[in-house]
């Protein structure tokens, strides 16, 4: 007979013991090793077969077990301690609290993380690759830094899916149903004991709640709407069924939940827990984007008219964007977003919907606009409410201000105001316990937060070459054992007998150069560019002298074809009777699948079509545990490869022949393995240590250790968003300057803000600049002879101090396009008889060569973040 429900009762703990309930349920455990071989004693045998989940533990462990450790005097005291160690971490002054003093201006008092995924923990699957890794690791270290922030997302309730194969290779999905009972998860109630509703009108007079769950991250409550709960129609318990799964209309309703619902789910945490109101809102991607209208809601709703409120929520809105593809952006038919913003009646333009009473539905309609005006795009609608945005990587800065260009008309692509803070990972997540004991011997501490700075790194030069090598030689050998045991699952998950695989326990060799490849499937990571000439690779394989081995693994979206077609191919290779035993495809991968691999792989392959790879961070947790990167110039890799930290494979992005690239970005990936990669690695002295291969390894740790690491990451949000945000917001919300009149009240400076911009919007089409005249230069300029510049400008109604007025030089090309042109500020010298007004600059050339100018006027207010902001410009 099969269940109809299962749930998860935990064991009642006995008093000595009770401890281990907060350090089950705080997510902390996953990345402190001495907690973890804490609840690996209370049962080794459980342990495992729970995967090293301790409520899971809690829940199997003998009572009688749990009596005996009781009585036991050391596991007692050894449980005080990492208890106490918990609360010292949860309590003491961190990185964070010191900025005040730091920095001269008070940080947020509180920052909220918005994201559609977060893999903090294999226990908690509710993430499918890089987003939520980096979501999860960016909580972790937030936590770490002793950062106030709250997070959000959607709990679903059969996470992403399972992986398994078929006997010819196809990938096929299961969707276990998770009970979050089992989980290190607590149901968010009121005073009473209830369990808080968020509640989200939708069309049709339906109605969608959602209760919220509370996962611990350190310090870090991660908080995950659930609509599966009986005050939901049966159609919308599924909303947080799975991750990235239905149709547009399924994921509307997740994006609407986690968004709009998300908000008040947070004001309801903060209230509960009484914490303070966030003043930093952070989208990590578009998902979450409707959140931005909610808050300009609550702000109506509070007496502001739409631009005041706007004002308010883009100066405290920071959007990282992840995609450096169109194709990667959710977009919705403007139609359905129609029906959910609006009430099908005239009166929805001017007084919104149900969902949002007083936002108009034209309004929201604009912020995802786009040139298709049948499409409503999220991405659009992150960049318009925010005013500070990023990629995530230098290359992806760059890629994403070309991208959406269209959205600030009249500017180059440098001038988008788009930055880049380069993705990091949580090393203590990623790094193998080998590496956290050697680094906390060579800083003679315990707290390894020393490791945040360069020069700390700078002690692995006194570490013997042999060490190096040996810990090398232990990951890869532990790697190989995980391998075999994967391999023998998955091939009898596939309908081998136990008779036919007596090949396994050989498979594989902890002696050979052994590289990884491992992530999402999609068609631009290109995971069978390997096997662009099969009888190559086999040969690499199976080399006498230098052999290779080769692990693969990555799901594809259960709706792409393609990508399981990709998959299959693989599968098929690795099949071979010849080569099954070096190279293999692992399926299910996950996090800690995935920690294997980065603690054992020798090289890290990363093959994607330049520059579609926003950033990568899978190299960065290898490169974190001395491997080494093989990688086409993208992401992350193009910033900070150095000739000495692994391998660049050339790449022939711009060929318009997709398959001559292919064909000769593979060729390339051979030539490298045969004569750069292994050669130094089976290259060896007398002791049998390959040393020029170390010296990369050492340097590796040394020059990308610091750089690679999420601390360095979210120190540089803080620095370079959370702070401006938070202090642009205060700017905002106080009362104008004093002799601003109508604006000295309380959001008198946002109020002046809208002013502005409607004003600047309405005259900057009459904006004329009217003549420019040039005169000082001699006959034959040289290199720093001085130009003079005077233009007469009408501004149509604005005042000169409500510009700025710009002169741009540079070297010009054959079509007399500026090229990386300097700007030079022009001062307002008067009024022309016409009216019109005048500025003017003085500048030495700054360029030999074929040299021209041109004059812009661009807005000017001290509330902007800069003069691009607003995408208004006149240029002569």
């Amino acid at each position: 007979m099969k269940a109809l429900r299962r749930f998860t009762v935990r064991a009642h703990l006995p008093d000595r013991l009770t401890a281990l309930e907060p350090l089950s349920v705080n997510l902390r455990w996953s990345w402190d090793k001495p907690t973890q071989d804490l609840f690996e004693a209370i049962d080794p045998q459980v342990w495992h077969q729970v995967d090293g989940d301790p409520v899971a533990l809690l829940g199997q462990v003998a009572p009688a077990r749990l009596e005996e450790l009781a009585g036991d005097e050391s596991f007692v005291e050894r449980l005080g301690m990492l208890a106490e160690d918990l609360d010292t971490y949860l309590t003491r002054p961190l990185w964070y609290q010191g900025l005040a003093d730091e920095q001269g201006v008070e940080p947020p008092k509180g920052i909220a993380y918005f994201s559609m995924e977060f893999g903090v923990a294999e226990v908690l699957p509710n993430y499918s690759g890089g987003l939520g890794i980096l979501a999860g690791d960016h909580l972790k270290s937030a936590s770490d830094l002793g950062l106030p922030l709250i997070a959000v997302g959607l709990y679903y309730r059969s996470g992403y899916f399972r992986q398994s194969l078929s006997a010819d290779g196809w990938q096929h999905e299961s969707y276990p149903a998770l009970d979050p009972q089992g989980l290190p998860l607590r149901l968010l109630t009121d005073k009473a004991g209830a369990p808080v509703l968020i509640k989200l009108a939708l069309p049709d007079d339906a109605q969608l709640n959602a209760q919220v769950w509370v996962a611990q991250v350190g310090r870090i409550p991660l908080l995950l709407l659930d609509s599966d709960i009986p005050e939901n129609e049966h159609e919308l318990r599924t909303v947080t069924d799975r991750l990235y799964g239905g149709d547009q209309e399924h994921r509307i309703k997740q994006e609407i939940l986690a968004g709009i619902g998300g908000v008040r789910a947070i004001r309801a945490f903060t209230e509960i827990e009484g914490l303070p109101a966030p003043e930093v809102f952070h989208m990590n991607e578009g998902h979450a984007g409707f959140l931005g209208a909610e808050r300009i809601r609550e702000l109506i709703e509070a007496g502001l008219d739409f631009d005041t409120a706007l004002a308010v929520v883009r100066a405290s809105t920071v959007f990282t964007t992840h995609t450096p593809v169109a194709a990667g952006i959710d977009r919705f038919p403007a139609e359905m977003v129609e029906r959910y913003f609006g009430t099908g009646s005239e009166e929805a333009s001017v007084g919104g919907s149900r969902l949002l009473p007083g936002v108009p539905l034209e309004r929201i309609l604009a912020f995802g606009a786009e040139d298709d005006p049948s499409k409503f795009n999220m991405a659009h609608m992150g960049l318009r409410l925010a005013q500070r945005a990023n990629g995530v990587s230098l290359l992806h800065g760059r890629v994403s201000r070309e991208m959406f260009n269209e959205l600030w008309p009249g500017f180059d692509p440098a001038e988008v105001p788009i930055g880049s803070i380069t993705n990091g990972v949580h090393a203590p997540t990623w790094a193998a316990p080998h590496w956290i004991e050697l680094g906390r011997e060579l800083l003679g501490s315990e707290d390894l937060t020393q490791l945040r700075e360069m020069e700390s790194w700078s002690r692995l030069q006194k570490v013997d070459p042999g060490h190096l090598w040996w810990i090398r030689n232990q990951l890869r050998a532990e790697l190989i054992e995980d391998v075999r045991a994967r391999l023998r699952r998955s091939c009898l998950q596939r309908g081998a007998s136990d008779a036919e695989l007596g090949w396994i326990p050989t498979a594989f060799d902890p002696n050979v150069l052994t590289i990884g490849f491992a992530r999402r499937v999609p068609t631009y990571k290109r995971l069978t560019l390997m096997l662009r000439d099969p009888e190559r690779l086999a040969n690499l394989l199976l080399d006498d002298k230098r052999p290779i081995q080769l692990i693969v693994a990555g799901k594809s979206h259960p709706a792409d074809e393609g990508g399981k077609a990709l998959i299959q191919q693989i599968v098929r290779f690795a099949d071979r009777e010849d080569l099954r035993h070096r190279i293999a495809f692992l399926p299910d991968y996950d996090m800690s699948m995935a920690r294997k691999l980065y603690y054992g792989c020798d090289v890290w392959l990363n093959n994607p079509l330049r520059p579609l790879e926003a950033c990568g961070t899978s190299g960065m947790k290898s490169a974190l545990n001395g491997g080494l990167n093989l990688s086409i110039r993208d992401g992350w890799w193009d910033e900070w490869y150095d000739g000495e930290n692994g391998w660049e494979i050339p790449t022939a992005d711009g060929l318009a022949d997709e398959n001559r690239r292919d064909d000769l970005e593979a060729a390339a990936l051979y030539d490298l393995l045969e004569r750069a990669v292994t050669p130094k690695f089976y290259d060896r002295d007398e002791h049998g240590i390959p040393t020029r291969w170390v010296e990369m390894v050492r340097h590796t740790l040394q020059s990308l250790g610091p750089k690679v690491l999420a601390s360095r990451m979210v120190r540089d949000y803080t620095q370079k968003y959370y702070l401006p945000a938070a202090s642009a917001l205060r700017a905002v919300i106080e009362p104008g300057l004093p002799d601003s009149g109508e604006y000295a009240m309380p959001f008198g400076s946002a109020r002046e803000l809208a002013d502005y911009r409607r004003r600047a919007e309405q005259a900057w089409p009459r904006i004329e600049i009217a003549d420019v005249d040039s005169y000082g230069l001699p006959d034959v300029p040289l290199l720093g002879s001085e130009l003079t510049l005077t233009a007469q400008v009408y501004l149509a109604g604005l005042r000169p101090d409500e510009v700025v007025v710009q002169a741009v030089l540079g070297r010009v090309d054959g079509g007399d396009v500026l090229v990386d042109p300097a700007t030079v500020p022009m001062i307002h010298t008067g009024t022309a008889d016409s009216g019109n007004e005048i500025f003017t600059a003085t500048t030495p050339l700054p360029f030999a060569g074929s040299v021209g100018y041109t004059v812009r006027v661009l807005p000017c207010h001290r509330l902007l973040a800069g003069p691009s902001e607003l995408g208004l410009v006149t240029l002569a």
